[in-house]
């Protein structure tokens, strides 16, 4: 999950501050999470499916297809 996070805000061009300042946290907070030492909270799970419109479930590895099911 959190490779799959960095891995999107990377193909979109993204740093880690500008992620930060889009999900109302600081860079230190974003950067622990994208490295795993943060449990994600879902609200920034929910933040970030948006965001990427991706599914959640893709965020979460539980699928590769990056989809949402509507």
């Amino acid at each position: 999950m959190y490779r799959r996070i960095r891995d999107l805000r990377e193909d979109n061009d993204f740093t880690q501050k500008q992620m930060a300042k889009e999900l109302s946290c600081s860079q230190q907070v974003y950067s622990n999470n994208e490295l795993g030492q943060r449990d994600i909270p879902t609200e920034i799970l929910i933040k970030l499916s948006c965001f990427y419109n991706v599914s959640t479930d893709y965020i979460l590895g539980l699928t590769d297809n990056p989809e949402i099911n509507k």
